[in-house]
């Protein structure tokens, strides 16, 4: 049976939705016994291993490059996102790491502005304000939902801004099994280093969870792209926001975390702004 494009991107955001759920939910069970260094490095021998096998199928020319720096300055950025995003899930509720990290798109929008020369329109400018109000009513400066776990996420979702801008640029002239080799081959030691300082074994009652951490990281963002290439971003875009809801499903069935109304209006504030950027951006493109 044939699927529309549009039906088949469903499926694969789907694909990305269940990644996305597993990897928190290994990442908050590792972190019970492991540090967050320790978990990034089981995440990039994983990545390495499942990269390296894709590289040696495809052809080992995937890994010429002429910008190795750019490489750097990305992973440098991405490792700093996953850090804070994994550190989060150690200390707050699933889905307020969820909620935090969605404000990425606002993040990226700055940079483009500052970086890229991109354009503020009145549709990315509304985007960031309801971003940002969306932000402020998930953290509420005024009370204790304010703790560093909060600020290290919101530090991620900078990192991985930032990273974004450094891909647009790489995927100009570096294919994307590429730009993955580069990423888990370049943050292996940086989870490595720090890791021996407090090393713990690896348990056999853990294995499932780092294999699944580290499949799930590679799985999540193949299937967002296999997305993307098959259907709009107003198609992307509202699935993906389907994390928050079934993110908060998940917390409580397995760790009997509430349900926060401010979160919940929050990120419906980033949903509405990221909404009504991506259908300009679409009006443009078809215009």
């Amino acid at each position: 049976m044939r699927f529309s494009a549009p039906v088949t991107a469903a499926f694969w955001m789907i694909g990305a939705l269940l990644s996305f759920m597993a990897m928190a939910v290994s990442g908050r069970e590792l972190s019970a016994d492991y540090t967050t260094f320790q978990i990034l490095f089981f995440r990039s021998v994983i990545g390495v291993v499942l990269i390296g096998i894709l590289v040696a199928h495809s052809g080992v020319h995937l890994l010429k490059t002429q910008h190795l720096t750019r490489h750097w300055l990305r992973n440098i950025a991405h490792f700093g996102g996953q850090y804070g995003w994994f550190y989060g899930l150690a200390y707050l509720s699933l889905a307020e790491v969820i909620a935090i990290e969605f404000t990425t798109p606002i993040w990226t929008a700055l940079f483009a502005f500052f970086l890229l020369g991109e354009k503020l329109s009145t549709a990315r400018i509304t985007a960031l304000v309801l971003g940002v109000i969306g932000l402020l009513l998930i953290l509420r400066p005024s009370t204790e939902a304010l703790n560093p776990a909060a600020l290290a996420v919101l530090a991620g979702a900078l990192g991985y801004a930032f990273s974004y801008i450094q891909t647009k640029s790489l995927s100009g002239t570096d294919a994307p099994l590429t730009i993955l080799f580069y990423m888990t081959l370049m943050q292996l030691p940086f989870g490595l280093v720090p890791s021996l300082m407090d090393w713990k074994s690896p348990s056999w009652a853990m294995m499932p969870w780092i294999l699944l951490v580290g499949i799930t990281a590679m799985s999540a963002h193949y299937c967002m792209t296999r997305a993307f290439k098959l259907a709009d971003a107003t198609v992307v875009v509202p699935m993906d926001f389907m994390r928050l809801p079934l993110i908060m499903v998940v917390g409580y069935l397995l760790y009997q975390e509430s349900v926060d109304i401010w979160l919940l209006a929050g990120a419906l504030l980033m949903l509405v702004g990221n909404l009504i950027n991506v259908r300009a951006e679409q009006k443009k493109l078809n215009s």
